[in-house]
Formats: structure tokens, C-alpha cells, sequence
């Protein structure tokens, strides 16, 4: 049986090793034209995600990769004293199982675990989908597929041709989100120093080994603003919302016309009550996205590809039944990704001064408690993390679920993999 995976991000590549090791034939197509390294902000993942990659094989790189974030210092606009915070006790008492790590060097991490057995083709992007499977690239000779699974992001292409116009299922959750590459002048090493406001909230971070830093721009907005595709637009928005917060923060307005990797967007959800349709299905941000830097976005991708490639398997690769169990498992996490994240939201960017002192004292005390007690008040307080480290996931022992076209291990070369999973063109 022959799958083509859309999207070479996070959720793709799980998808694909999974897909893989229960004996599907599987073709990841990604638009760009190598593997991305465009920069990139720090993501999370949680014990459920940290649980796959170790089936995986990879979780001593992810935790080699890890950016080593302990210390955080807040800035209360307006307040003298800054708040310090010790975030190896907040992550602990979150999370029995976390680390952070680059979003480009996780899907590094997941593209190098599986492309000496997965087709993987740079550079195309699918322009058509019909019925019986068969697809349209761009750019290669058209291929027959017995299904397809988008995993390409909030901006789905799969969910646009099969669904319709993104429109009619993103709800904008009233906040932007702009992240820049920019060097460490500070020398930032396993440190994050924020600034906080009233609508919006900046800071910067540098990981060990990444040579530079990020900084990380939040804010509120009533309405939606117009920006899209249009990056002077967004620089504008950004300076704009950040004019005289602070001298840290001017100094990091001043690298957006330097930056060697930008990215802009606003934090919406997307909400399907299905995501699948005939041969088709989505993964991650392009099916349920709760919203960037909010709703632990990429721990939800990686359990999401886990459950689809095991029900996919469990039902012997019959698509009607597989694609129900799948929303089904997923349907619990999902709903409560998008509502932790409508919290997150409100307490990352808060809408008042007691919300921002709220943030930047009640971080201190969950720090400055001992382990239970702090436990006990991130339980209270911290609802993202909280869902993420509790979502359970059922086993789906590896086994050779196909029979047509199927191949077990796979080649790495594309001709190579083409006659191992039989002739589709």
C-alpha cells in the first residue's frame, strides 16, 4: 500500500517512520527544496511526544539538541526590580518528561531517522488530488497513491484542495506572533529574559550550541490585521507594537531588517469537526492546530502521526475504518489543545497590569516552592502543560499491516524505493 505524506516538518517524518515500520510504502513530498533550516523558535515536547521519540531511537539527540533553558529573568513594564526565575523547577514540577529543543533541529532530527527508508521529494508540492488517488506535482510526473495524509502545517495545501478555503476553519484567537534570528550580543546560555506588558510580551533566548539567539515577539490585537505575505508589513506591525517598551527590546526591533531568518503570523486554531475525507487525512497543525507558541502544538503533531500509523496498521490499511479510530483517539486531545491554549494566551500576553504582575510573581513562587507544593500550583495554573504531559497513548507494536505494494525496510534512493513499493507512476 502506497502513502504520500505531504510536508517534511515534524509531523511528517513521525508519520513516515511509523507508517514505515508497520510496512507501508511511503513518499514525503515537501515544497521546499531541502530540508528546512530557516531558524526556527524553541518547541516543546512533553512526556507523551518524549515517549515516541524513544521508540523512535532518537530521544540522546533530541535531549543532545535540547537548548538547556534554566534561568528566566522578567521584566514588568513599568517595574523597577526584575522577577528571576528558576525554570528547571517550573519544567520539573510540568512535566515528568520535557525538554525543549529547536523546532529545526527536532525535524532534523526526525528527517534523519527515517530517510534511508522513506522517498522523500524536495523541491514539489501537490497541485491536484482526485478520488481514486491520483495526484498532480507540480513539478514530477503524476503518481497514483492509495492515500494521502497532509502534513503540511497551519497553511495547509492538502487541507485547501481537499476541504476548501482555509477560511472557513481558522478562528483567530486575537494575538500575533513574530520570531527573529539575531546575534547573542548578551551572551545568553541557557537563559531566557522577558519583558512583559500590558498586550504584549517580548524575549530572547540562546541555546548552546546555536551560535545566535531568537527573539520571541507576542501581542494582542482586537481585530485582524492585514499582513499577508507581505513581510515589510509585518516588521511594521511588530514595531509598532513594541515601540518604547524597553532598550532590550529596541535593540532587537533593530535586527528585523538584518535578520538572516524571520517569521510572522497570527495565533489562530484550526477547528474541523473531521479531518478526513475519502483517501485523504490530515496531521497535526494541518488538521487541529491549537495555535502557535500557545498550545503545544508539536508534542499534539507527534502523537498524532503515532496514533494514525498505528490505527492505519491495526485496521490492515483500510482507510474507513482507520481515519474514524484515529479522530476518535485524538478528538479528547485535540478539544483540550485548544482550550489550554486560549489560556496560554491569556496569561503569555496578559490584558492588564494585574496580569502581568500575575505572571511574573506567580512564576516565582511556582520556582521558589518545593517540588510538591509547586506541583500542586502549576496544577492550578499552568493548563497547557499540564494536558500535554497527561495525554495517553496506546501501544501499537510494529507489524506488517499491508499486503499490496508493501515493503518492509526501504531503500534509500528513489529508484531503488520505486521498485520496492512497486511501479506507481
Amino acid at each position: 500500500m502506497r502513502i504520500l505524506v505531504s510536508g517534511a516538518g515534524i509531523a511528517g517524518p513521525v508519520l513516515a517512520y511509523w507508517l514505515t515500520r508497520h510496512g507501508f510504502c511511503v513518499t514525503v513530498v515537501e515544497r521546499a527544496p531541502t530540508p528546512r533550516r530557516t531558524g526556527g523558535h524553541a518547541v516543546d515536547l512533553f512526556r507523551p511526544a518524549m515517549d515516541i521519540s524513544e521508540k523512535m531511537g532518537v530521544l540522546p539527540r533530541v535531549e543532545e539538541r535540547a537548548t538547556g533553558t534554566r534561568r528566566m529573568t522578567v521584566h514588568q513594564e513599568g517595574a523597577r526590580r526584575p522577577v528571576e526565575v528558576d525554570l528547571s523547577k517550573i519544567f520539573g514540577a510540568a512535566s515528568g518528561r520535557h525538554a525543549e529543543i529547536m523546532r529545526d533541529d527536532l525535524s532534523e532530527i526526525y528527517y534523519d531517522a527515517t530517510r534511508d527508508d522513506v522517498e522523500y521529494v524536495f523541491g514539489d508540492s501537490i497541485e491536484t488530488l482526485s478520488p481514486d488517488g491520483e495526484v498532480r506535482f507540480e513539478n514530477a510526473a503524476p503518481r497514483r497513491f492509495d492515500l494521502v495524509v497532509g502534513a503540511d502545517g497551519l497553511h495547509s495545501n492538502v487541507r485547501r484542495l481537499v476541504f476548501g478555503d482555509e477560511s472557513r476553519f481558522s478562528a483567530f484567537i486575537g494575538a500575533y506572533l513574530g520570531v527573529l534570528t539575531l546575534p547573542n550580543v548578551s551572551g545568553l546560555d541557557g537563559e531566557l529574559l522577558l519583558h512583559v506588558g500590558v498586550g504584549r510580551t517580548a524575549g530572547m533566548y540562546g541555546a548552546r550550541h546555536l551560535g545566535d539567539a531568537r527573539a520571541l515577539l507576542l501581542f494582542r490585537s482586537g481585530h485582524e490585521l492585514d499582513h499577508h505575505r507581505d513581510v515589510d508589513r509585518q516588521k511594521e506591525l511588530l514595531r509598532g507594537a513594541f515601540a518604547g517598551m524597553h532598550s532590550d527590546v529596541d535593540r532587537w526591533l533593530d535586527e528585523l531588517d538584518r535578520t538572516p531568518a524571520f517569521y510572522f503570523d497570527s495565533i489562530t486554531q484550526l477547528r474541523m469537526d473531521t479531518w478526513s475525507r475519502g483517501r485523504v487525512t490530515l496531521v497535526g497543525d494541518a488538521g487541529y492546530g491549537p495555535g502557535p507558541a500557545v498550545g503545544g502544538s508539536t508534542s499534539l503533531a507527534v502523537v498524532g502521526a503515532y496514533v494514525l500509523a498505528g490505527e492505519l496498521a491495526r485496521a490492515g490499511g483500510d482507510h474507513e475504518r482507520a481515519f474514524p479510530a484515529y479522530e476518535r483517539a485524538m478528538a479528547e486531545h485535540v478539544h483540550g489543545s485548544r482550550a489550554a491554549a486560549l489560556s496560554a494566551a491569556r496569561t503569555l500576553i496578559p490584558a492588564s497590569r494585574l496580569g502581568v504582575r500575575g505572571l511574573a510573581q506567580g512564576a516565582r513562587l511556582i520556582s521558589a516552592l518545593p517540588a510538591g507544593p509547586s506541583r500542586a500550583l502549576l496544577r492550578l495554573t499552568a493548563k497547557s502543560a499540564r494536558l500535554h504531559n497527561s495525554m495517553t497513548v496506546e501501544d501499537y507494536p510494529p507489524s506488517s499491516a499491508v499486503s499490496e505494494g508493501g515493503s518492509g525496510r526501504r531503500s534509500g534512493a528513489a529508484d531503488r524505493t520505486s521498485a520496492s513499493c512497486g511501479d506507481d507512476r
